[in-house]
């Protein structure tokens, strides 16, 4: 098992991240924690990324997740919601209205309850698996008034 140990003002914050990285990037990810620490909040509202850790410090701004909790909160949930639909209409024909009220609100909950845990998993993701967009690190480096070296990236520790 590979230990990360991370020195967070002043004090040693310790990480599994070898053996127990996916655990690592669930439990922060899908409970809105800071990937660095596991303490402070992710978000600040229901879909928008903190600035900062309040606990650690940690600056979001690597955290681009896009469009990726919607291409997976489709992929995942509104696809197989899909058929489950379609499959109701064949086999039972119901009349109209009862998919406003039954299948227009699976669909709607179905799709949009996943959207913070899973922005969450993926900003986690990207924070313990150090990931970013090939040839930005010159431009990060600009932006954080660092000197450009061959091993950088836009994290702060």
């Amino acid at each position: 098992m590979y230990v990360r140990s991370l020195k967070t003002n002043g004090a040693h914050v310790t990480q599994d991240t070898d053996g127990d990285k996916f655990r690592w990037i669930m439990k922060t990810g899908w409970k809105g924690l800071c990937p660095r620490c596991g303490k402070g909040h992710m978000f600040k509202s229901w879909l928008k990324v903190a600035d900062r850790c309040e606990a650690c410090g940690l600056d979001y701004r690597f955290a681009a997740p896009d469009d990726g909790p919607a291409f997976f909160s489709l992929c995942i949930v509104a696809f197989p919601l899909a058929f489950f639909v379609v499959w109701i209409q064949v086999k039972f024909d119901p009349v109209w209205w009862v998919h406003l009220f039954t299948s227009l609100p699976v669909m709607l909950l179905g799709c949009l309850l996943p959207l913070h845990p899973i922005k969450g998993w993926l900003v986690a993701s990207q924070y313990v698996n150090r990931a970013q967009e090939a040839g930005t690190g010159k431009i990060w480096d600009q932006l954080h008034g660092r000197e450009n070296t061959k091993d950088s990236s836009n994290f702060d520790d």
